[in-house]
């Protein structure tokens, strides 16, 4: 394989995992990572992904089209349960997670990685707008489970509209933990879906504490619609230190951030 062909196979890889590390792209092309450290820059210049330390995600800044959640689950899958399980030792460690706590989660992809992993016993109190992420829940011990009324998207199995909105509306809990499709300095957290971007906005509002769970390829990412500015975020997990810019952005509007 030439070098052209090499970079090929990388830009694919991007475009397939979100993510890729230099270590896993040097073994898989049995070349030194100074050589795929080449590629990965050579790749940036034109575009083709991004360079960020330890590897490179895709350098797409513009909203992409929608996909159906079964198949967001499948993206950068292995940034996801990482980020969740780094979520989870955070809000355990930090009592945010303890007996008879409220929580909000909605229907992100890497959300649906933190339910997943829940643990049994805690007396939680869990309220979503997914319908994928309550039939995992619902026959959890020591879970539970409420779902918000209105219509469901089909694209993200979301409930959306005036009824869960007016639902929001009455609630205070300890916890939201949203996703985002996109997350900027300029544009803070959005979504291509109005309707999905009021409902996070009414999460955000009903919570006292923000967690927001953002694989990189989120990162400089700007969709339709912004549902919260940096500021109302208290805890950003992710997978990749953010960029310069956006970490001071990040710690200048008191976010925390956590790297799986």
């Amino acid at each position: 394989m030439n070098a052209e062909q090499r970079q090929q196979a990388i830009t694919d890889a991007v475009v397939r995992d979100g993510r890729v590390t230099v270590v896993n792209l040097a073994a898989d092309h049995g070349v030194t990572v100074e050589t795929i450290r080449r590629d990965l820059a050579a790749l940036d210049r034109v575009g083709a992904l991004r360079k960020v330390h330890g590897g490179a995600v895709a350098a797409t800044r513009l909203a992409l089209p929608e996909t159906a959640v079964t198949e967001r689950e499948h993206l950068a899958a292995p940034a996801k349960r990482a980020i969740a399980a780094a979520a989870l030792s955070s809000l355990l460690d930090g009592g945010l997670l303890a007996a008879g706590a409220t929580l909000i989660l909605d229907a992100g992809t890497s959300v649906g990685a933190l339910a997943r992993i829940l643990p049994e016993g805690l007396d939680l109190t869990v309220v979503t707008s997914s319908v994928l992420t309550a039939a995992r829940l619902a026959g959890r011990r020591g879970l539970t489970v409420r779902v918000l009324g209105g219509e469901v998207r089909g694209i993200t199995q979301a409930a959306v509209g005036p009824e869960a909105l007016a639902a929001l509306s009455r609630l205070r809990v300890d916890l939201a933990v949203l996703g985002t499709n996109g997350l900027s300095a300029d544009h803070g957290l959005s979504t291509p879906d109005p309707d999905e971007a009021a409902v996070k906005t009414a999460m955000v509002r009903a919570a006292r504490r923000v967690v927001v769970l953002a694989d990189a390829t989120k990162t400089g990412q700007e969709h339709l619609v912004s549902f919260a500015d940096l500021s109302d975020v208290d805890l950003l997990v992710t997978d990749i230190p953010p960029t310069t810019a956006l970490s001071t952005c990040l710690t200048g509007s008191g976010t925390e951030v956590l790297v799986a």
